[in-house]
């Protein structure tokens, strides 16, 4: 982006010393660059779209013209491209750019922010121009029709994509806005989180919410929408810091390098899984446009791959050593084009028509929900049919492997590590992945007393167990220190994480309270719940809020990793105590409800569910009931670690005093030494001193 380059020329070294500057040409490399990427998309997304089939095919609806079917495929390209460059810039700042002290961003890191703004704003503008673009797509009619503030409120209300574009603009404008002002990692931080959430909205559009498995669908579409950000995005911002010769090139080549490899993988990975729940035959890949399509951005994908294995054999060994860059540019604004082209074959991929469904009709349920429930929940249906959350059950599995791998290497240089702590991370890994992949998460989609008790899992027995494994001590173990001089790595940046003020303010002890009990009354006593109830992604959203929130709560209480608070045992017995009446009011006001909850949703999705008030009532004397377990629990291990904890405060007094008793006793038999010296001196005045010369 054109202000990334402003401030100084761009191959003049970061130091600010005399450097010969290139011609005014080269000043612009990155933006010409990035407005020939956005024309690349654009166009190509357009001139698809003409000639395929368009994914909306209802009759008796109006023609919305050919004004908003060319134009909806290549707004959603650059929609697509500009949070690409947002995520990008910022994933540079938190990740690529070493920080200076303090967590301060360095000249790269703040260079990166500000482009990333730039290319919020425009992400945000695209964003606001797909509401009414998808209105008129999608429902018909005029796009000055769709313009309209009733139309827009209507469109919000009845569609996810629409939905999600606005969610998505509101996120872009707080970002851009707010990344003027940003100085400190931990806050680009906070700004690349804010992008991601703005990204995950645009899974439940498209084919991601067609026909059946399509919360798989959902599931590979958000790793599919997180990779492409990482990795295009990335490249643009890597090139934009290699033209500016920003410090430590060689740093950054490196673990731009690691991410794209990841995100190569994950891209190439979850699109060929979206594609084949898509596709009803093989042979579909050429005998439909859809499948042609998939075909031409696999060959795309191929290329890119193809281009970055070289990447990593020849020109990124060449950013550190001051060797001559220009193989490295001209190689990265070739790949960059073709992710752009790969970007626009993604847009006009999103509003081709699929192809036709196999003979098997799917059920209702499998309509909804993306699956279908053999019948009532019995004890062996909640344990045994299972269906992988694709989110949440590949994540605590890496978890606890690379638990159990970091274990492995304490002992094997002969360090110890608790046993009991191994045991507690791995029980809280199983029970994540038990709540959202087991039958449980299955039937928890569909029955709100089942959904409850998934709900207490996540937030509150999970967290327990979690918090006692101290995952952040064993890294703070395990993971090498950075020595004087040398470019900090993830152990500073977890210190750095660990002790900033995002995670001071998110740990001070109103705060946490009010985020763990203001969690229950703001999801289900509000029109929140009826909202992310009816979709895959919703779902998701609260298992993430209530394992996060839950974990956040317990760290704080019985956490054995370090916090930047520390709080009296009694502060933290407050902490438990006070939130005992709150939940407990909440479970009774749900055992004493007369209305369903998302009843517009429940009724009628399975047939022995009749009475929704009943069921709602169950799941509020489960909500009451599940939190003696997890209080005795804690009061235990909490009461552990204050005995333990007045016990080394004992051994340190004990130590100091028996250092002071020591320290007495040796200054009084300095002073008898003095005193018989002194004695001495009295006895014997004409005594010749040591030394003296006559």
């Amino acid at each position: 982006m054109s202000e990334t380059v402003r401030t100084q020329p761009l191959d003049g070294p970061a130091d600010g010393s005399a450097a010969p500057v290139e011609p005014v040409r080269a000043r612009w490399t990155v933006s010409v660059t990035t407005l020939a990427m956005a024309l690349v998309a654009v166009c190509l997304a357009i001139g698809l779209a003409a000639t395929v089939s368009p994914r909306v095919l209802i009759p008796g609806l109006p023609d919305a013209g050919r004004l908003v079917e060319y134009a909806t495929p290549g707004v959603k390209a650059l929609f697509d491209l500009t949070a690409a460059l947002t995520v990008g810039w910022l994933l540079a700042a938190v990740v690529l750019v070493p920080p200076r002290e303090q967590g301060r961003l360095d000249v790269g890191g703040y260079r990166a922010v500000r482009a990333a703004s730039l290319a919020a704003w425009v992400w945000a503008a695209a964003a606001l121009a797909l509401v009414p673009l998808t209105y008129a797509d999608t429902y018909g009619g005029s796009l000055v029709d769709a313009l309209s503030a009733d139309t827009v409120i209507q469109g919000v209300s009845v569609s996810d994509a629409i939905r999600g574009y606005l969610i998505a603009a509101v996120l872009a404008a707080l970002v851009a806005v707010l990344a003027r002002v940003v100085l400190r990692r931990p806050w680009a931080g906070a700004l690349l989180v804010m992008a991601l959430i703005g990204v995950l909205p645009q899974a439940v559009g498209g084919h991601a919410a067609q026909s059946g498995d399509h919360d798989v669908a959902v599931d590979t579409m958000i790793y599919h929408l997180v990779g492409v950000s990482a990795w295009v995005g990335g490249l643009v911002a890597l090139l934009g810091l290699v033209r500016q010769r920003v410090a430590h090139l060689d740093v950054i080549a490196r673990r731009y390098s690691a991410m794209a490899l990841v995100a190569f993988v994950v891209v190439a990975l979850s699109g060929l899984i979206n594609a084949w729940v898509r596709l009803a035959a093989v042979n579909d890949l050429w005998l439909t446009d859809y499948g042609r399509l998939v075909l031409a951005k696999a060959a795309l994908l191929i290329t890119l791959g193809l281009l970055g294995w070289r990447h990593r054999a020849r020109t990124l060994r060449t950013l550190g050593d001051g060797s001559d860059r220009r193989p490295f540019l001209r190689l990265a604004v070739v790949e960059v084009l073709i992710m752009a082209a790969t970007l626009g074959v993604a847009a006009a991929l999103a509003r081709t028509a699929s192809p036709p469904t196999s003979a098997a009709v799917p059920s209702d349920i499998e309509l909804l929900l993306g699956f279908d429930i053999s019948g009532p929940p019995t004890v062996g249906r909640l344990l045994l049919d299972w269906r992988i959350d694709w989110i949440l059950g590949p994540a605590v599995v890496a978890a606890a492997v690379l638990y159990l791998v970091g274990v492995r290497r304490l002992r094997r240089r002969g360090d110890d590590w608790s046993r009991g702590r191994t045991a507690a991370w791995l029980g809280g890994c199983a029970m994540v992945l038990v709540a959202t992949s087991s039958g449980l998460g299955r039937y928890a989609e569909a029955q709100f007393s089942i959904h409850m008790i998934a709900h207490m899992v996540l937030g509150m027995m999970a967290p327990i167990l979690l918090v006692l494994g101290g995952p952040t001590t064993l890294a703070l173990r395990v993971l090498p220190a950075a020595r004087r001089g040398e470019v900090s790595g993830l152990r500073e940046a977890i210190v750095a994480g660990v002790h900033s003020p995002v995670t001071r303010f998110l740990t001070h002890p109103l705060i946490v309270f009010a985020l763990f009990i203001g969690s229950f009354f703001a999801v289900y006593f509000t029109p929140l719940f009826d909202a992310m109830i009816g979709s895959h992604l919703g779902h998701l959203i609260m298992n993430v809020h209530f394992l996060a929130v839950g974990y956040l709560y317990y760290w704080v209480i019985i956490g054995v990793d370090p916090t930047p608070r520390r709080l009296q045992p009694l502060v933290k017995l407050g902490l438990l105590l006070g939130a005992l009446p709150f939940h407990a009011f909440f479970g009774l006001a749900l055992m004493n409800s007369h209305t369903a909850m998302a009843a517009g949703y429940y009724t009628g999705l399975v047939p022995w569910n009749t009475d929704l008030v009943s069921d709602q009532r169950l799941g509020g004397a489960i909500a009451w009931g599940a939190t003696e377990i997890p209080i005795i629990i804690v009061v235990i291990a909490l009461l552990a670690q204050w005995a333990k904890s007045d016990e080394r405060e004992a051994a340190r007094s004990d130590r100091t005093t028996t250092r002071g008793a020591a320290d007495d006793e040796l200054d009084a038999y300095n002073a008898m030494l003095a005193g018989l010296a002194e004695r001495q001196r009295v006895r014997q005045p004409d005594a010749v001193p040591p030394g003296d010369g006559r």
